[in-house]
């Protein structure tokens, strides 16, 4: 944050928040607007040829390079390189980032799982693929586990964070941006709204935290892409299942107290690492 922000006035700082929500979501929510119309008419026109996984990966690249700064004069492109945050990062720092991010996610699960038994929550979100050819369907599968954290990475923790980093101490951005991500519209879309909100605030938290520290959001979207493909293979399916509270409850409860606790500890470990990079 720059010692001119502090004497601007409060409401050209809401302003630059919602700029920075703006830019953020439509990043987010655009391209995913396009995979959705694109895998809409490949089933039902050539259900047989899963072109639109193609065309989506077109899609992607010209996206990634366009926020990166590909095809604007030299001033405009590295800014966009600084939003985007596409770094590289040491091998020891990227371990333990992904072990911080991981061992969250598994905590995240127990708090999925413990609250869909607690409230008879069916959290089920994949469409009954069963009568497209196999085919398709897992290169659907694969495509959509890519799409949403390739462009949520870039738009919330790339754009919008750096946007509001730039703003606010390093803890308010970081807050804001996680509340912007836990308001996007979310799978699963039929559930009571304040559990959904408070999940998603915790997983926007993780990563949010991921990029602050690392200045790099390449580590928050491999926790991401292997996170979502757990979810909505292992964790969502599961709980569709799950009615009652039992002695599963307890069970989860533990691995949230007992992954949340290693996530810290590896989150510290990480934050002593990066410090030089926090302080250059």
């Amino acid at each position: 944050m720059s010692s001119g922000t502090a004497t601007r006035p409060w409401y050209s700082r809401i302003l630059r928040v919602a700029w920075a929500a703006i830019v953020g979501t439509f990043i987010a929510l655009f391209g995913q607007g396009i995979w959705s119309a694109l895998l809409v008419v490949n089933l039902k026109t050539t259900p047989a040829i899963p072109w639109a996984v193609g065309g989506m990966a077109v899609v992607l690249w010209i996206i990634w390079q366009y926020l990166g700064g590909r095809w604007w004069p030299r001033s405009t492109a590295d800014a966009r390189r600084l939003r985007l945050r596409a770094n590289a990062l040491p091998g020891n720092v990227f371990a333990w980032v992904l072990l911080a991010g991981g061992l969250s996610i598994v905590a995240l699960a127990g708090w999925w799982m413990l609250i869909s038994k607690l409230m008879n929550i069916s959290g089920s979100v994949l469409p009954d693929m069963s009568k497209y050819p196999w085919l398709t369907t897992a290169f659907a599968i694969a495509m959509g586990t890519l799409v949403s954290p390739i462009l949520e990475q870039a738009g919330i923790w790339g754009y919008c964070q750096s946007m509001l980093e730039r703003e606010f101490a390093g803890p308010t951005a970081i807050a804001i941006t996680s509340i912007v991500f836990a308001l996007l519209p979310h799978p699963p879309m039929h559930v009571v709204l304040w559990p959904k909100l408070v999940f998603f605030f915790l997983t926007g938290l993780t990563f949010s935290v991921m990029a602050h520290m690392t200045k790099s959001i390449l580590p928050g979207l491999v926790v991401h892409i292997l996170g979502l493909l757990i979810f909505f293979t292992l964790v969502f399916r599961a709980d569709a299942a799950q009615s009652r509270a039992d002695a599963w409850s307890w069970i989860h409860a533990a691995q949230i107290v007992v992954f949340a606790a290693l996530s810290v500890g590896a989150f510290a470990r990480l934050n002593r690492l990066t410090a030089p990079v926090k302080r250059s």
